[in-house]
């Protein structure tokens, strides 16, 4: 892609509470906020930080599978629920299994670039507690090539995927030293969350983590290498934010010290019918993230901020080597030595990433880039980092299904 000629702002970041099991106030059996509530907090959390919703000019909301868990589609129609200044205006719903929320950043800096609107309200949500996990499982089935690979999948089919790259790393590694880098991410993610109070592990009391990520994998009951406290969690939830010109943010009066700059961006896509030539490489996250960092012209080392889309704890150890900060085999190291922890060489996933936070499939890419804005103009409250003058981008990956569908983009404070 090229790089756009018209700079491209994000401001007015806001995420819903992650709820599922882990929560406090979450219970299985009793009633819970559906697609329509978290559309709306979500929207109304933005809309509360800008002057004058009729100054949106459209809208765009990602999603992967609500005609499935909530038997609900259309979901662009959903939009104008959020305030009636937003009646009759263009909005649009994109797709991309997990990785949905990324597509729709992708969408709304096209339409900004393209000068067509000035200010796009960006949504991602999902709400997924309606089905037992098990049941889950086959609906998600569908990031995947449902006809050519599900029959002959796990009975929980994403884990079974993932339970087989990290087997794959386990031979090419060694069981002992991966099981340590994912135990130590995990024990990462929760600690980050601790500090977030809309995160799904924020209520986690444990106190011996790594030696729950070090639970021996027990293919009896789940899946052949892989723990529970490996895998993120079934979790309902949105989050939102604004994409502007810079005649967009000063539409809606917001000064520029409380926005950030898209830098760079990158789409990979392969071919879903296909599994990975090689289950210790992400390749398609690779080529994504190449994409950003050629159309920046930066690189890992000016990289300050970092969030990943570890849906899996074997997921985010191998797309620190796919990003560059780890070269290939070194991440399970990398992250036992604590260089991913929170104020360290490369602050990762602060709030608690997908297993910490928790994961509303369609909606995550949109809550990491309302991370990267919260981060970037230091309002992250008790998960803000330190902020190193000479490294002063974010990124993020959004991922969709097993490294099918992946966008990347990078941010720096506006100047």
């Amino acid at each position: 892609m090229k790089r756009p000629k018209k700079k491209v702002y994000a401001t007015c970041g806001f995420n819903t509470i992650s709820l599922g099991t882990g929560r406090r106030e979450f219970h299985p059996k009793k009633p819970r906020p559906g697609l329509e509530y978290y559309i709306q907090e979500a929207g109304k959390g933005v809309i509360a930080q800008m002057n004058d919703p009729e100054n949106i000019d459209e809208g765009v909301i990602g999603n992967f599978m609500a005609a499935r868990f909530n038997k609900q589609g259309n979901l662009a129609a959903l939009i104008p629920t959020i305030h009636p200044s937003l009646e009759f205006k263009p909005h649009t719903r994109v797709e991309g299994a997990c990785g949905s929320g990324g597509l729709a950043l992708l969408t709304s800096v096209k339409s900004i670039a393209s000068e067509l609107s000035d200010v796009v309200l960006t949504i991602g949500v999902e709400v997924q507690n309606t089905y037992k996990a098990i049941y889950g499982a086959d609906i998600l089935g569908g990031a995947g090539h449902y006809l050519s690979q599900r029959k002959n999948g796990h009975a929980y089919f994403f884990p079974g995927q993932f339970s087989d790259r990290a087997g794959a790393c386990y031979d090419k590694f060694g069981y002992e030293h991966m099981r340590k880098g994912m135990a130590c991410w995990y024990k990462q993610a929760v600690e980050n969350a601790r500090r977030n109070p809309k995160a799904q592990e924020y209520h986690n009391t444990a106190e011996d983590l790594f030696a729950l990520g070090m639970t021996p994998p027990n293919p009896k009951v789940f899946v052949d290498h892989l723990n529970v406290y490996d895998c993120s969690k079934v979790s309902d939830g949105a989050s939102a934010l604004l994409f502007c010109s810079e005649e967009g943010l000063k539409k809606i009066g917001i000064d520029k010290k409380d926005a950030i700059e898209v830098v760079g961006f990158g789409i990979a896509v392969a071919d879903v019918t296909k599994l990975p030539e090689d289950l210790t490489i992400m390749d398609t996250t690779k080529k994504a993230v190449e994409k950003a960092y050629n159309m920046s012209g930066l690189g890992p080392q000016d990289i300050g901020v970092l969030e990943l889309h570890d849906c899996f704890t074997i997921g985010g150890i191998l797309a620190l080597e796919a990003t560059g900060f780890c070269k290939y085999g070194e991440a399970s190291g990398f992250v036992q030595d604590g260089k991913t922890n929170f104020n360290s060489e490369i602050s990762t996933n602060s709030t608690g990433g997908l297993i910490g936070f928790g994961h509303y499939t369609g909606g995550t890419g949109v809550r990491q880039a309302a991370d990267c804005v919260h981060q970037l103009t230091e309002k992250a409250g008790n998960c803000q980092v330190k902020l190193n003058p000479d490294k002063p981008y974010a990124l993020m990956i959004s991922m969709g299904g097993n490294d099918r569908t992946v966008t990347a983009m990078i941010f720096r404070r506006a100047e």
